[in-house]
């Protein structure tokens, strides 16, 4: 039995470490704004299209759903966003990713077969955004807050969001 235990432990902690739990913080404006998210690497897979595939609904991350929280309302390109936190999932396409703002949180990523975990009648915002290749290699998944927004980017590709 305590053989079992630390296997399962020890499994446990393997996991976890594949996708580490992140968070993003910053200020834009008077706004806090935190994003918290668990951060795959690509090891060596092909993510775009392959992994996350084009016209799905996507976590925005690994494990649980990302949430995006706000102690301010603001404006995320162009659509007033209420203070509060939220659940975001990204639908990419090879040329347009939709970005999915959903009121309900704290629920795992995906369901059983893959779809993501989310009630469309609960979606707060949705806005489209060109993603761009990146500069270099992003190994890990990654958001970054800046005083315009937040930076996402992954494998060869990054999305940049801005926020008022």
């Amino acid at each position: 039995m305590l053989l079992a235990l630390v296997g399962f432990m020890t499994s446990t902690i393997v996991y976890a470490q594949k996708s580490p739990p992140a968070k993003a913080e910053g200020k834009i404006g008077s706004a806090s704004i935190s994003i918290a998210y668990s951060s795959p690497s690509v090891k060596g897979r092909k993510i775009w299209g392959d992994l996350v595939p084009y016209g799905k609904a996507w976590r925005a991350g690994a494990n649980e759903a990302t949430t995006f929280q706000t102690d301010k309302d603001i404006t995320v390109e162009g659509k007033s966003l209420k203070a509060g936190k939220y659940s975001v999932f990204i639908v990419p396409a090879e040329n347009e990713w939709e970005f999915i703002f959903n009121s309900e949180t704290g629920q795992w990523g995906i369901k059983k077969g893959g779809d993501a975990n989310f009630d469309p009648a609960k979606n707060t915002i949705t806005f489209k955004v060109k993603p761009a290749k990146s500069a270099s290699a992003v190994e890990q998944l990654t958001y970054t807050v800046t005083e315009k927004g937040f930076k996402f980017g992954w494998e060869n590709m990054e999305a940049h969001v801005k926020i008022k």
